[in-house]
């Protein structure tokens, strides 16, 4: 089996896996969607939307109203890989997120998550 491209997966069937993850470590759905919002300059309707029409990575971050700049401050290591290092920016981007719904499970505090 052939293993599908980052940016090719659909955030609406990796959204039920960020949910279930970090509500089994006492976070909310909320505070998933925020992240998800502060990432990419949605609003809590166009992530909604964007949920419901089953976009891929590639699409739903091409759709961001605003990629946030702060996003490169996202620093560490996901599956192995440090995420500064990954030259695919589409990859980079969804590791990003991977790396922040991690920090949301791991119980880090909203404020350093959003690196405020």
């Amino acid at each position: 089996m052939t293993r599908q491209p980052l940016a090719a997966m659909s955030l609406a069937r990796v959204y039920p896996l960020y949910l279930a993850k970090v509500e089994r470590k006492g976070r909310s759905r909320a505070e998933l969607d925020e992240i998800i919002r502060w990432l990419t300059g949605h609003g809590q309707a166009s992530l909604e939307s964007d949920l419901a029409t089953e976009p891929d990575f590639a699409t739903f971050f091409a759709r961001a109203p605003r990629m946030n700049p702060a996003r490169q401050l996202v620093t560490g290591v996901v599956c192995g890989v440090r995420v500064e290092t990954i030259e695919d920016r589409m990859t980079r981007e969804v590791r990003i997120l991977d790396k922040l719904v991690d920090e949301l499970a791991k119980g880090k505090a909203m404020a350093k998550i959003l690196r405020a």
